[in-house]
């Protein structure tokens, strides 16, 4: 179910009206209720997934009740590993094993071997990898001795399947969201209202930036061996603002919609096109999943308190990982390897976090060139997130280093006008919650004209309806 559609137009409201009525005096109540109003959203996918969901929060519930009673210190190892066994051998099922079997043939065939390998006709489950590093992080952490094991079987499902967030994140820890669900929620009408301010401005990213976006990149991609290099790099801008506006908007909602039934989700994205660095990039973009890998790959592996090699190879490690989370396709561990050889040299040597001027109206030279010059390296490794191919990719940029940069794009005028406008509005928003976070506009007057401006533009000029990106992965 699609949160751009009339369905979840329906659903949601339904949910809501339940939640605060009829389950509103009942703590448990609520949380069984939320259990199986998620597991429905995701039977509209494919009821037959739900299964996974049960089965991975089954698993983990005993597995952290089971390391809260042991202080053996092989007992709680062989736990751990029993955890990310079970998740990760499911992920690696659904997501990786055919990628792995045509690699092993294709290496082989290289070396001259010729070899057979046997895969699955598999669909991918929606949302696999977002819930799985979600209930990981509860079993790692018990591990860890970070948190407690709860006791309390529904909020820890509840935990799992939580709707808004369950196929596209953000990805939750138990120590943030869990206590959530063990205390009782209170209506709260300013969170409320921000949450729709939210849900707006995500519905606004999605149906009218990433969907138009979605049109112009998708032409592009598939016709490019025909299009100029400045078609192909305007293509590639296109993507850029494309898989933004998707991902942050379904982010925004899934903010927005947890707000309006008392729950607060981890900020997702601070405006990651106006990153004055790579690193400072993902300071900013898909935030839940990098400090993920933070905590989890990059910290174990030493982090940055270890010897400048060692420090390499943890960064380039991180990435490629992460490459690798998005899509079984080497593609994807070429994006990775492409923002790990950026973010290195920023590590290495840059001793100072970037910030803006909060009283400063307009970027200085200096801002302005960081800005540009990190979308443009982050645009083109947006070539190979997007490409089918190794070799599309290199083809793709080969034509953008070419001549023919220099010609006149055969692109929409109008469409470049629209991202212009939208990124000014980021950079007047920069320093607040979210680029609809108006409450500051004193004239209530003008505050509705915005939402109401905002809502026109969804119903006139919204694209054809296209799925989320970030469901593939």
């Amino acid at each position: 179910m699609l949160f751009n559609t009339v369905d979840f137009a329906i659903f949601f409201p339904t949910v809501l009206l339940l939640y605060w009525t009829v389950f509103k005096k009942s703590l448990r109540g609520q949380n069984a209720f939320l259990v199986a109003v998620s597991y429905l959203f995701y039977s509209f996918w494919d009821w037959r997934f739900v299964s996974l969901i049960f089965l991975s929060s089954v698993v983990d519930y005993f597995v952290g009740s089971f390391l809260g009673q042991t202080s053996n210190p092989f007992k709680r190892k062989m736990l751990l590993w029993g955890s990310l066994l079970f998740n990760l051998g499911l992920l690696f099922t659904f997501k990786y094993f055919n990628f792995f079997v045509d690699t092993f043939v294709e290496a082989f065939s290289l070396l001259g071997t010729e070899m057979k390998g046997t895969t699955w006709n598999i669909l991918l489950p929606v949302g696999i990898s977002f819930y799985t590093f979600q209930t990981l992080s509860y079993t790692i952490d018990i591990y860890r001795k970070k948190i407690n094991p709860t006791k309390d079987p529904v909020a820890f499902f509840a935990f799992v399947s939580f709707f808004p967030q369950l196929v596209a994140g953000p990805i939750e820890r138990a120590s943030h969201l869990l206590p959530q669900f063990k205390k009782a929620r209170v209506f709260d009408r300013q969170k409320s209202v921000d949450g729709l301010r939210l849900i707006l401005g995500g519905l606004f990213k999605k149906m009218v930036i990433a969907d138009n976006c979605a049109l112009v990149a998708n032409h592009i991609f598939e016709n490019y061996q025909t299009e100029s290099g400045s078609t192909l790099f305007f293509g590639a801008v296109f993507f850029a603002f494309q898989i933004y506006g998707d991902f942050s908007g379904y982010s925004d909602i899934a903010i927005g919609t947890s707000r309006l039934m008392g729950f607060d989700l981890m900020k997702n994205f601070k405006f990651p096109y106006l990153a004055q660095n790579v690193s400072d990039f993902w300071h900013r973009w898909h935030i839940s999943l990098s400090t993920w890998f933070r905590d989890y790959v990059y910290i174990p592996l030493g982090g940055s308190r270890v010897s400048k090699p060692r420090l390499v190879f943890n960064i380039f490690a991180v990435f490629l990982v992460s490459g690798l989370w998005h899509g079984a396709n080497l593609t994807f561990l070429a994006w990775g390897f492409v923002h790990a050889l950026f973010v290195i040299p920023v590590i290495l040597f840059v001793k100072r976090e970037v910030s803006f001027d909060q009283k400063r109206k307009l970027p200085s030279l200096r801002q302005l060139f960081n800005i540009g010059f990190t979308f443009t390296i982050v645009t083109l490794a947006w070539v190979f997130f997007r490409a089918e191919t190794i070799i599309d990719a290199l083809l793709y940029l080969k034509t953008i280093f070419s001549s023919s940069l220099f010609t006149m794009p055969n692109i929409p005028r109008s469409g470049v006008v629209l991202l212009g406008l939208y990124m000014v509005a980021e950079w007047i928003q920069r320093n607040r919650e979210h680029v609809f976070d108006i409450e500051y506009v004193k004239s209530k007057g003008i505050r509705y004209a915005i939402y109401f401006t905002t809502i026109f533009c969804i119903f006139y000029f919204a694209g054809d309806l296209q799925p989320f990106i970030y469901f593939q992965f």
